[in-house]
């Protein structure tokens, strides 16, 4: 096990709540069309005024009141999201300048889209463990809503704004992450992509406006995902040396209705078992898995010495997941 304590957690949303109803009236659609096709009742999008490192800043907030945390104790922060705010500098800078820890504070962005979280968690045990840092924050942020082309219902309508948060140290290591696996196909690279933002796609060599935003192939998405999944988690529980009656709440990233509904047929676990969030949030991108592991801490299905499972799927095409004992 990799010794890691997680002290506190914590997480905000946007002020704007936009329920399906709603949709269908702004897409022109009939009555119900939108909650049919996404599964989602409701989903926080940031307005023009808010943003993704002001928000993150937030939740950062919530995590340190609920744990009684001083912010002066924190030595690092790890931005974990899927997209950044902007292509340079890192978005860790942008949230430092919100969130009011120690001058000097070190903070850099981990960027591995949708399980950019599960990332953060392992390199923050590995520096902890290393002795270079004593307690460190990690903040998932995304502004979904910013990159949706609304003339695509596949890739538009699942999706939600949020942040989530949490603060880690090593603790006294008798709980922690007894596995980690993380796996990338990128065959599957432009199943999922945003192709402006970066040197790929920009003014110098040639940008369209569509570019710069998200487009997904979901029918390969879920084809390539469903057929390396089975592989992920029986090592996750391999490499732990327990099994799936072992593991007392799974938390997946909150994909879809589809994707939740086909984590669950294919663990053969009870639905209670999975925290599902997807119907009031959406798919929060990077910020779907701390925010629905929040809610487990919230609800009392993640407790100490219990263990719980992390798992996702990204654009790369890549998976992920962790078993953490709490």
């Amino acid at each position: 096990m990799l010794p890691l304590s997680i002290l506190s957690s914590g997480k905000a949303l946007p002020a704007h709540r936009v329920t399906s109803a709603e949709l269908d009236i702004t897409l022109a659609k009939p009555s119900g069309y939108v909650e049919k096709r996404s599964g989602i009742r409701y989903r926080y999008h940031a307005g023009p005024d808010e943003s993704q490192s002001a928000l993150a800043a937030r939740a950062l907030d919530d995590a340190l009141a609920r744990g009684g945390i001083d912010a002066s104790s924190i030595d690092l922060l790890l931005s974990a999201a899927g997209v950044q705010e902007q292509a340079l500098p890192s978005t860790a800078c942008r949230i430092l300048d919100l969130a009011g820890l120690r001058p000097g504070t070190p903070g850099f962005d981990i960027s591995a889209s949708c399980v950019s979280f599960l990332v953060a968690l392992e390199v923050a045990a590995g520096l902890l463990n290393a002795g270079a840092h004593r307690r460190i924050a990690i903040v998932a942020s995304d502004l979904a809503s910013r990159g949706i082309d609304w003339g695509c219902p596949e890739a538009s309508l699942i999706f939600g704004d949020g942040a989530a948060a949490v603060v880690v140290e090593r603790g006294d290591g008798t709980r922690g992450i007894e596995s980690y696996r993380l796996q990338t196909f990128p065959e599957g690279k432009a199943y999922c992509e945003i192709r402006a933002g970066g040197t790929r796609r920009n003014p110098r060599v040639g940008v369209d406006a569509a570019d710069f935003l998200f487009r997904m192939h979901g029918k390969r998405v879920f084809k390539l995902s469903a057929s390396v999944l089975d592989g992920l988690l029986a090592g996750l529980l391999d490499d732990a040396h327990v099994t799936l009656d072992d593991i007392d709440t799974i938390v997946p990233h909150q994909a879809s209705h589809l994707g939740m509904q086909h984590v669950a047929a294919r663990l053969k676990v009870a639905p209670e078992r999975v925290v599902d969030i997807y119907a009031t949030h959406g798919n929060q991108v990077a910020a779907s898995i701390p925010t629905a592991l929040h809610e487990a801490f919230l609800t009392g299905r993640a407790q100490a010495g219990q263990r719980v499972m992390l798992v996702g799927t990204a654009a790369g095409l890549t998976v992920g997941g962790m078993i953490i004992r709490l």
